[in-house]
């Protein structure tokens, strides 16, 4: 079986980091799997860049401009919604002729247009789609917040600056609407949370649709010697520390400004404890945060590295995620495969991964104070090195790679007919 995984970025982003890996999964499962993106990062065999021209560049930018313009000309959210006006036809690519099952992944930001997608369907070639959030069955957004007009059709969108009965959000709507009436598509959720929400969408009304996890490689990703990890970054021994990472550390939805308030709580409750921590962060931006905590923090930038990355979560005591909207985290998913407990809110897929008071806390939702509470609970826990054997534990039979190809290959023999 030919499978072709389609993704914007080969690995930038958490969307194409687990899509990759699905790629790799499969592979060592014995399908032939090929990634096509527009962004390529490395130089696998296995993955195809679509021709890159100016053509593309303008296409991003247009469809920017048309957002901008529908947004009062203001900057707010612009990158948090997509109208998918632009992109390539893949239809005519010996790659996409050649696959048995057409593979969507993350597709915004000039990879597919809706049309594009419209052509993928007409081809008649079976269509899995994973939703890395809820882009595919909202208007225009990747994440909805409070907003629940998904549930039957989107207007006057809150992330618009004047949103109206028959704004952006409306309009792209109708056209989802018109191309998923005519379509079949077995889409794929990353988490319950996520699935859930897709099945009360209007838009998937009468689609299939069912979660599997991210994959992840449990024999790159596990416990290793702390000492020699804090040594390649040159951290110190005699800390506890805490780590948060994000692609962009200063997007408000990853919730930095609750783990620093938390921080504070912390300070204020137990001033010895506090004695004792530091804060590793990596991401872009990490540094714009560094004033704000009441201890040491050790910023690292965006780490493309696996392998870096498996020492990373290696050298610290606790990965702590505050974002207040997420499906399934991949950094929640490495931290535990490397036994490293986790702290985060009541939300999303969050609560799905952390097991409360059993490999990690999950804290109430935008409550600092219980984030605090989860901090030191886990920390300060007598039976630690546990609830890392656990987490570790849950990570290799929830998530390993062989767990999850095998999902996919009973979803790809679905769509094609090879079993009922």
């Amino acid at each position: 079986m030919r499978v072709l995984i389609i993704n914007t970025s080969e690995r930038i982003g958490g969307a194409a980091i687990a899509a990759n890996r699905l790629m790799e999964a499969l592979k060592d499962n014995g399908i032939k799997a090929m990634m096509l993106v527009r962004d390529r990062q490395t130089d696998s065999l296995s993955v195809v860049e679509l021709k890159k021209s100016w053509w593309k560049v303008w296409q991003f930018i247009w469809e920017r401009v048309v957002i901008w313009g529908a947004n009062s000309f203001k900057k707010n959210d612009l990158f948090a919604v997509d109208i998918a006006n632009t992109g390539t036809d893949i239809t005519s690519l010996p790659e996409f002729i050649q696959a048995d099952v057409v593979h969507l992944h993350w597709i915004n930001q000039g990879m597919l247009s809706l049309n594009d997608i419209k052509k993928i369907a007409e081809s008649g070639k079976p269509i899995v789609w994973t939703m890395h959030d809820m882009w595919p069955f909202t208007g225009i957004c990747h994440y909805s917040g409070d907003c629940d007009l998904y549930k039957t059709h989107c207007n006057s969108c809150p992330l618009l600056f004047k949103g109206s009965a028959k704004d952006l959000s409306y309009r792209t709507y109708n056209k989802k609407e018109k191309l998923l009436n005519n379509a079949r598509i077995y889409f794929v959720a990353c988490s319950k949370w996520l699935e859930n929400k897709a099945k009360e969408s209007t838009l998937l009304k009468g689609q299939k649709i069912t979660s599997i996890c991210n994959a992840i490689n449990t024999n790159l990703f596990k416990p290793r010697d702390k000492k020699e990890a804090r040594d390649k970054f040159r951290l110190p021994l005699d800390k506890k520390l805490l780590l948060f990472g994000s692609l962009k550390i200063t997007d408000k939805r990853k919730g930095m400004d609750y783990l620093v308030e938390a921080c504070k709580i912390l300070k204020e409750k137990n001033p010895e404890l506090c004695n004792e921590l530091g804060i590793v962060v990596f991401g872009k931006e990490a540094d714009s945060y560094s004033s704000l905590f009441p201890f040491p923090i050790y910023s690292l930038e965006y780490i493309n590295s696996e392998k870096k990355l498996v020492d990373v979560y290696n050298a610290v005591d606790l990965y702590v995620t505050p974002s207040l909207q997420d499906n399934l985290p991949n950094t929640i998913v490495e931290a535990m495969a490397c036994g490293i407990p986790c702290v985060g809110f009541n939300t999303g897929g969050i609560p799905e991964m952390i097991d409360h008071l059993h490999n990690g806390y999950v804290a109430q939702y935008k409550s600092s104070e219980d984030f605090a509470n989860g901090i030191e609970w886990t920390l300060k826990k007598e039976n630690y090195k546990n609830l890392s054997e656990i987490a570790y534990r849950k990570a290799v039979s929830s998530y390993s790679m062989n767990t999850i190809a095998r999902k996919y290959i009973e979803v790809y023999n679905n769509v094609t007919g090879k079993h009922a």
